[in-house]
């Protein structure tokens, strides 16, 4: 087993922790080159499970890496349209929302033109052990990985993403005949898409929909069935003005704010990230479906309001057990492939969970500058990137605060270095 020390260890190469390499290439180049960032694939992309081609991101392209924090960066995504060469088709196709492999092709050509953060491939965390003093403080982390090597650091940086939600209804089901949106594209390829399947998905938002129209469009001889508790699909909400709420600058506004406010921002903000669809797509679902009635060759079908209730395995057939959440009324509904579009764990992950625990956190939270509360006096500090929706806002999840984050992470790691450089000098040797 081999073991290497950093000061700064980064977990996840999604969009956070590339958007922190680069603020640390920029704004603190020394620090960059004792940096260690972790990715348990062999490559980087963007939402890999559902990487479809026709797929746009609902953020506008300057909301990249860096943009927002530092407009001339070489790390821009106007930059990588350039030095691939589509700079002017790009700008010729007039949309402010790329589409999904761009935006998953442009991070993978961030991490390859990082000079100072090193990335290593292939390598899953499986454990977060702190190293306690006598006194209970976190003095540094100790990283296990998935092949028996550890990495010990000072600062630690998780973002790697929310756990996968797999409703407990589902739970006496063989996991392997469930397939979540994160594992969309690998799971589908496992059948042969020219069966007569019956294929449910479960949800009523983007992913959901997603899955749907692409599973329609790949088996031709398949019926698609879409199961949601809602009254029907809806689109996002996009106005001018709840957008202004995905601003930086309204972090502070939010962190600020009484937990009831807090409550009736995230609620109403729902639709505009969870709980709706992209205009085109839901444009092309109720024309499908219209066409479809129309010609007497229904493939496609949405059922609204209904709960599901019971999962079963009867031989090789996954039956549902469905009840109509106006009558009460329960139907049995069986498929082949059952897809869940059903969005992710609130909760903390459950490697961050572990990891507070043993470092006997009781409660997880972090302050402004997402900085994990950890016990009186603890040298070590943690930060938590995209899983701090309660106190920082929707936001926090999405694009939209990347670039402006990672400056403040990177400060803040600065900040706490300079301060602990100007202590130590003034600390005495404890004697014999």
């Amino acid at each position: 087993m081999n073991h290497q020390e950093v000061e700064v260890l980064a977990i996840g190469a999604g969009p956070s922790n590339l958007a922190l390499a680069v603020a640390l290439e920029e704004l603190s180049p020394e620090l960059a080159d004792r940096t260690l960032l972790l990715e348990q694939h062999e490559n980087v992309a963007w939402q890999r499970g559902m990487l479809l081609p026709w797929t746009q991101s609902q953020v506008s392209f300057l909301k990249d890496l860096v943009t927002l924090r530092n407009p001339r960066s070489r790390f821009s995504f106007v930059n990588y349209l350039h030095s691939a060469g589509r700079l002017n088709e790009f700008v010729n196709l007039g949309s402010f929302t790329p589409y999904r492999m761009e935006i998953s092709e442009y991070l993978l050509w961030v991490a390859q033109s990082l000079s100072r953060v090193r990335i290593e491939y292939g390598r899953r965390c499986v454990r977060i052990e702190p190293v306690l003093s006598p006194d209970g403080e976190v003095e540094e982390w100790l990283v296990e990985l998935g092949d028996g090597s550890t990495v010990t650091a000072r600062t630690l940086v998780v973002g790697a993403g929310r756990d996968a939600h797999i409703p407990e209804v589902f739970g006496a089901l063989p996991r392997e005949r469930i397939t979540h949106s994160t594992e969309y594209t690998r799971g589908i390829s496992r059948f042969d898409h020219d069966a007569p399947h019956r294929v449910v998905v479960i949800g009523g938002a983007q992913s959901a929909a997603e899955m749907l129209w692409a599973t329609h469009q790949s088996m031709p001889e398949a019926h698609c069935t879409m199961v949601m508790r809602s009254i029907g699909l809806n689109s996002y909400e996009s106005s001018k003005f709840t957008n202004e709420l995905f601003y930086s600058s309204f972090i502070d506004e939010f962190y600020g704010a009484r937990p009831e406010a807090r409550r009736q921002l995230l609620s109403e903000m729902h639709r505009s990230n969870y709980a709706g669809l992209s205009p085109g797509l839901l444009e092309t679902l109720y024309r499908q479906i219209y066409l479809e009635r129309l010609t007497g060759e229904e493939r496609l079908q949405v059922i609204t309001m209904a709960e599901i209730t019971g999962a079963r395995l009867v031989g090789d057939e996954i039956v549902l057990t469905l009840t109509d959440r106006k009558s009460g009324r329960r139907d049995e509904l069986p498929c082949d492939i059952l897809l869940l579009g059903t969005g992710f764990d609130r909760r903390m992950p459950a490697l961050i969970r572990d990891m507070a625990t043993r470092a006997g956190v009781e409660e997880i939270s972090v302050d402004r500058v997402y900085r994990l509360d950890l016990p009186l006096g603890s040298s070590a500090a943690c930060y938590l990137q995209g899983v701090n929706e309660d106190t920082h806002g929707i936001a926090d999840s999405l694009l939209s605060v990347l670039a402006i984050r990672a400056e403040e992470i990177v400060g803040d790691i600065r900040s706490r270095q300079a301060a602990a450089e100007l202590i130590s000098p003034f600390i005495l040797p404890v004697a014999s």
